[in-house]
């Protein structure tokens, strides 16, 4: 199941956008930009020797070289960039335009520091047990959500165990598939899964003999479940289990790990799509029952804009991220994730916080079972102008984010005077600009919130938003208390 597919499903109406109050400016993008890649889950220097037992069935051909004469170089993922670089857009009235213009570098983020292993996760003092929602407890043929059997020689529905990196237990799966193509899908989880932890957590050799286009495991399994053999597809699981814990008992998963530092958006959105398929898709209907028109309107930043938002801001392990209107969650989880930074969240709808308080719990065991450390996670009930908490955290923050797109003016004029007390250098990224059109620093303004942004405006492109697949803007404004010192010091409009 795609993230959040079940929210945009077709007949569902879009947030309205309310019209900026700032002039448009159009940012064409330069033919020759070059293409940067979010990939920087960095491999070994050198493979290690190929261990046995990975699964799989080699046949000697002395014209064909085998995985350890020859390792293919895998095609890192490549980042399509979201926002446009160019040198010579130009504003209708240069003299009159209240903002900077963006001007984007390429490259991805800047190197963290950061552990992603979960020495945790890969220890066996518990036996690796803790509460989660397993796969059969959401696909099963006595599901409200309709099942059919996935081979047809079963009489009945049939489980399978699947092994995960970590030393964690093992998730249930039905051999079901659902009647409705939109609904999720048990044995493309298994795949997916097992192509997630090849690409990103077995040494280069490895992860090629198991994937080899002739004979390897996952060709094997994907044969299995096309021929509707079922009988194969559940003894190649198992053989995956045996292989899968042999890598790691003997260390190479933990080494792969401890020699990385970030992990590619493939592996972020896989992990945040297995949560939110276990805890909020079976309940989506409960997020349709909002008003547009009002503050309270369920909309969600899609997770590869969220990605970018990251980078565009520096955001790093060692800082404070808050998302104030966090509907059930999902940047907040991802930014703890992705970025393994403390991570804060408020929402005041009742039915999102109860969502985003069962994908909490749920993606605690999801980065157990992937063998992951995150950031601390504070998810918040109730107004984020009135939250004690919160109050307290935002003048440590970093980063915010507000995706104020449906927030009414007088909203934003009252979210707007706390951030009088932010830290200087503290960003904070919105749908709409809480700054006005040609606002200027002069005696009558002199006690405004406004003195204290420098906004940039930005562009985001399609599938980066929930309620609609059109491009927009959105802006980033840094607490910058410099050009109001100034006018206080010199008495000279900014």
């Amino acid at each position: 199941m795609s993230f959040f597919n079940l929210i945009q499903k077709k007949g569902s109406k879009p947030i309205p956008p309310a019209p900026n109050s700032i002039r448009k400016e159009i940012v064409h993008s330069s033919s020759n930009a070059k293409k940067t890649s979010f990939l920087n889950f960095h491999r070994p220097n050198s493979a290690p020797p190929v261990s046995k037992g990975l699964g799989q069935r080699v046949t000697k051909d002395r014209n064909r070289p085998t995985a350890t004469d020859h390792v293919r170089k895998r095609k890192k993922s490549q980042h399509t960039r979201l926002l446009s670089d160019s040198d010579s857009a130009e504003s209708e009235t240069p003299a009159e335009t209240p903002r900077k213009r963006s001007k984007l570098v390429n490259g991805a983020r800047k190197p963290m520091k950061r552990k992603l292993r979960s020495v945790a996760a890969f220890s066996e003092d518990d036996h690796g047990l803790f509460p989660m929602v397993h796969a059969s407890d959401i696909a099963a043929l006595d599901k409200p959500t309709k099942y059919r059997c996935a081979f047809p020689q079963q009489e009945t529905q049939q489980g399978v165990q699947l092994q995960y990196p970590s030393a964690s237990q093992q998730e249930t799966f039905n051999l079901v598939e659902p009647l409705q193509k939109d609904d999720f899908k048990p044995l493309e989880d298994i795949i997916e899964t097992l192509e997630m932890v090849m690409n990103y957590y077995l040494p280069p050799a490895d992860a090629v003999e198991l994937k080899d286009d002739s004979h390897g495991l996952l060709r094997r399994l994907k044969r299995a479940k096309d021929k509707k053999d079922g009988a194969a597809f559940m003894s190649l699981v198992q053989e995956w289990n045996h292989a899968i814990t042999e890598a790691r008992i003997d260390g190479r998963i933990a080494r792969v790990l401890d020699e990385s530092t970030e992990l590619d958006l493939k592996l972020i959105e896989r992990i945040l799509t297995q949560t939110y398929a276990r805890t909020v898709s079976p309940r989506v209907s409960s997020l349709r029952q909002y008003e547009n028109g009002t503050d309270n309107v369920y909309g969600e930043l899609l997770p590869k804009f969220v990605s970018e938002i990251f980078r565009i801001t520096e955001l790093g392990s060692n800082h404070v991220f808050v998302d104030l209107g966090s509907g059930v969650g999902n940047v907040v989880l991802q930014a703890a994730l992705e970025v393994g930074c403390e991570s804060w969240g408020c929402e005041i709808m009742e039915n999102a916080c109860v969502l985003a308080k069962l994908q909490e719990q749920e993606f605690t065991a999801r980065c157990r079972l992937w063998g992951l450390a995150v950031g601390d996670i504070n998810l918040e009930r109730g107004d984020f102008l009135e939250n004690q908490k919160i109050i307290n955290v935002l003048p440590k923050a970093d980063v915010i984010l507000v995706n104020n797109q449906a927030f009414t003016p007088e909203l934003n004029d009252r979210l707007t005077s706390h951030f009088l007390d932010l830290k200087e250098g503290c960003q904070v990224v919105s749908l709409k600009s809480f700054v006005p059109a040609g606002h200027r620093i002069t005696s009558r303004t002199l006690n405004s919130a406004y003195n204290v942004l420098e906004v940039d405006e930005k562009r985001y492109y399609s599938a980066c938003v929930s309620w609609t697949d059109a491009p927009g803007t959105y802006y980033v404004s840094r607490k910058d208390s410099s050009r109001l010192r100034a006018f206080t010091t010199n008495g000279v409009a900014v």
